[in-house]
């Protein structure tokens, strides 16, 4: 045989050992609960890609070890090594199994759920089998490194050419990986949204009303609008229904445009201005500017809520910019949606401040999810510093979101990273369904910012980082929504929050999942509308809770 392979079979074994050992480990850790309560299917898929994790860093770090000429065991002493670790691994994957119920059912506890009687460890652990397939190609990768080392090691020293084989290999697959495969991902899927969208037969009736949005005199048709912005105008409450709960009500005004209603961001924008223009929006008393999610849905739990409290004196509007889930252009397109954002802020609020400022309504910002991030990008503070609007209201803000991170890591001291409490509470507050719009050393001033987000909400929680240190809102006090068996793990945990943000799913008022009731007190504490009781307010719940069953 050639000498020269030997140590590379002797690598190989020593490789497969140290990584099934590390790989059990994040096996058996990725068992343990995150924020949002998991399925078979999905545990066994943050089992399997946490495995193989955990191979792929044991097999670098043998490898390492031998590249470096460390001693390692051979004989009768490696075969031993080898049993006992393979005993642990056996014993440590049946330990965590064993106990990921009642993980699990501390998660479902705090959020009102029933308890699951059993994870089932077989389909658990063939989901994870399946997943660690995707070690197959780290032959690939091998070859790659391999082949680009010995073309090297002819011009330069051998240790030279194996780090640099090892670099471009990696940046080989991660080319392909996302700017290929990611990329080709992202339009395939865009473009399936689009075609299901046009093909979609309208499922409500246009308004009979011509004048209103979407009628026979509007500017925009009612098939361009698509799903999501049909029901967003079609399923709103009627000045009528508003007045059920008591006082004057009138129908409030609600204005979306679709993305096929035009090709740019800036033609759409333009419409949305000329149909809110038409419909009287700027007469009434609020006006909202809403960033709908990636699909262009519209929580109408934010809507309804903020159209009752102000008995219909309100209105709105909104454009869509993808047909996307939030998650997907969340994680590949960093700018996805802004330019849309953008262009209709600046149509909205320019003809807004040419308005006389005793007669024009306030105005505020609203979004959802990738909504709130967008929202927040749609605007520069330095060229609305000498005629700010009045306010914004952001759920559920991703993690990338600019400002929310900048104020959560400039928080005043004692506040907690889940509800900070920043500047003293002059300008920015934050609160969740326990409260926290109250918190603050110093009145509310005239322009405010309010984000509202669970403790358990990973698409707010999320963090890259997580990868090698342990995030900020898993200190001590934690949010009372989050499991105290939660604990930071490396690699491990950014796979379980990751999987959470994709594939998890809460009960409404708790992870992503925003009730009509957290949206009844946001509002409330960042417009003031008067004339309401508690006893009001508890009847105006009930009925938002009715809608959302719709």
């Amino acid at each position: 045989m050639n000498p020269r392979g030997q140590p590379l079979m002797r690598v190989g074994q020593t490789l497969s050992t140290a990584g099934l050992l590390l790989g059990t480990i994040f096996f058996a850790l990725s068992l343990t609960p995150s924020l949002i309560p998991r399925s078979d299917m999905v545990q066994g898929s943050i089992s399997g890609l946490s495995f193989t994790a955990g191979y792929g860093v044991g097999a670098l770090l043998a490898w390492l070890w031998s590249y470096l000429g460390l001693p390692k065991p051979a004989g009768r002493g490696r075969r031993l090594l080898q049993w006992i670790a393979a005993g642990l691994c056996a014993l440590l994957a049946l330990a965590f199994l064993w106990q990921a119920s009642k993980w699990q059912n501390s998660v479902r506890a705090l959020m009102g759920m029933e308890e699951v009687s059993g994870v089932r460890p077989y389909t658990v652990t063939v989901v994870a089998l399946a997943v660690f397939l995707v070690l197959l190609l780290a032959k690939a990768f091998r070859r790659i490194f391999s082949w680009v080392s010995r073309k090297l090691e002819q011009w330069i020293p051998r240790r030279v050419s194996v780090l640099l084989g090892l670099v471009a290999a990696f940046a080989l697959f991660w080319a392909i990986v996302n700017d290929v495969l990611i990329t080709a991902a992202l339009h395939a899927v865009d473009s399936s949204y689009q075609k299901l969208d046009e093909r979609m037969q309208p499922d409500l009736p246009p308004p009979a009303d011509p004048l209103k949005p979407g009628g026979a005199e509007s500017l925009l048709s009612w098939q361009s609008m698509g799903h999501q912005g049909r029901r967003y105008l079609a399923l709103g409450p009627t000045g009528a229904q508003i007045g059920e709960l008591g006082g004057e009500s009138i129908d409030p005004i609600r204005v979306y445009v679709g993305l096929n209603a035009a090709e740019t961001p800036d033609e759409r924008a333009r419409l949305a201005l000329e149909e809110l223009k038409r419909v009287g929006g700027f007469e009434r008393a609020l006006l909202i500017l809403i960033t709908p999610t990636g699909t262009g849905w519209v929580d109408p739990g934010a809507i309804n809520s903020v159209e009752y409290l102000h008995r219909g004196d309100i209105a709105s509007v909104a454009a869509q910019y993808s047909y996307l889930p939030s998650p997907i252009a969340l994680m590949t397109e960093d700018a996805y949606g802004r330019d849309s954002a953008e262009a209709l802020f600046r149509a909205v609020y320019g003809h807004w401040r040419q308005l006389p400022r005793e007669s024009r309504p306030r105005l505020y910002l609203f979004g959802l999810s990738l909504g709130a991030l967008n929202s927040d990008r749609s605007f520069d503070f330095f060229d609305i510093i000498d005629d700010p609007f009045d306010g914004a209201l952001w759920a559920g803000p991703p993690f990338r979101s600019d400002t929310w991170r900048e104020v959560t890591a400039e928080r005043d001291p004692g506040s907690p990273a889940w509800l900070p409490v920043f500047g003293g509470g002059a300008v920015v507050r934050f609160g969740n369904h326990f409260g926290g719009y109250d918190k603050g050393d110093v009145p509310w001033g005239s322009f405010r910012l309010a984000y509202l987000q669970h403790g358990s909400d990973p698409i707010v929680f999320f963090e890259p980082q997580a990868l090698y240190r342990r995030p900020a809102w898993m200190i001590a006090p934690r949010a009372r929504d989050v499991s105290p068996d939660l604990h930071w793990y490396p690699i491990v945990t950014m796979f379980q929050l990751a999987a959470d943000m994709h594939a998890g799913a809460a009960p409404m008022g708790f992870g992503h999942s925003y009730a009509p009731a957290d949206y009844v007190r946001a509002w409330l504490a960042l417009t003031e509308p008067r004339g309401w009781t508690k006893e009001d307010l508890q009847r105006l719940r009930e009925r938002l809770s009715e809608y959302n069953k719709r």
